[in-house]
């Protein structure tokens, strides 16, 4: 068997527990083979939107496998959990700490001597902080288009093509979505180099970076709904981006 791979820290975000979408095998899987001192939650990890829409039988058992994981790795790794929008029914506790978890709204992370602002991002997206109704019908409309998305792709699969994600393509060709993003990003830049920060951490907009924005490193973890990706550092202090292969898993 092909043994774990260890690393400084870890972040993933965007897991959407709760939620049909939800990749939580696959991040279950994900937490199995790779661990690591420091593991960042940087939001949504729970989607309290979807479970308070009153519908039927979706919280699943792999939804609480990934819990689990998260109990059982605490007691070798440090676990930092911020809340997003998704899961802002934390505000009601926060800050919290209970055995080696933390729970919090941003966070500064130190590491290699570099300090790095790490938040969801959401404080920034100015209609999911200040006209939340919009956001939840923009919920809704992302829901849909998820649901088309599946039926497209089962239709490429039985053709022999490889998955294609709509909602992606949407973000990249789209103008407004690509202004959204680009103002999303300049201004956590701006926020983290305030705060005496050399990069900045988040998640939010489910599409993973690493990159230079001026003189800030900028980290996306991306999500755990299509792209299945997570942030890994190494104990030389340089990140990158993982992602999952399920072929890999399944040969694991």
């Amino acid at each position: 068997m092909t043994e774990s791979k260890h690393y400084r820290t870890l972040v993933m975000s965007d897991i959407h527990l709760g939620s049909k979408w939800s990749k939580a095998r696959e991040a279950n899987r994900f937490l199995k083979y790779h661990t690591c001192d420091t593991l960042i939650l940087c939001g949504d990890v729970i989607d309290g939107w979807e479970l308070l829409r009153g519908r039927r039988e979706k919280w699943k058992r792999r939804h609480t496998n990934f819990i689990r994981r998260l109990l059982d790795i605490q007691h070798d790794t440090h676990i930092i959990y911020l809340r997003g929008n998704h899961d802002d029914f934390l505000d009601r506790i926060l800050p919290m700490r209970f055995a080696n978890i933390t729970l919090l709204r941003d966070y500064i992370y130190v590491s290699g001597g570099r300090r790095y602002y790490v938040l969801h991002g959401d404080v920034f997206d100015h209609v999911t902080s200040s006209m939340r109704w919009l956001a939840k019908v923009g919920d809704v409309g992302y829901s849909l288009l998820m649901w088309f998305n599946r039926l497209y792709n089962r239709r490429r699969l039985r053709r022999g093509l490889p998955y294609y994600s709509v909602s992606q393509r949407i973000k990249q060709k789209v103008k407004a979505s690509v202004s959204y993003i680009s103002d999303f990003e300049e201004h956590l830049v701006r926020v983290a180099a305030q705060k005496g920060c050399s990069g900045v951490i988040c998640g939010h907009i489910h599409q993973a970076d690493k990159r230079m924005v001026g003189d800030i490193l900028y980290l996306n973890s991306g999500d755990w709904v299509e792209s299945l990706t997570a942030l890994a550092e190494d104990y030389d202090g340089n990140w990158s981006i993982l992602r999952y292969d399920a072929e890999e898993q399944e040969r694991r």
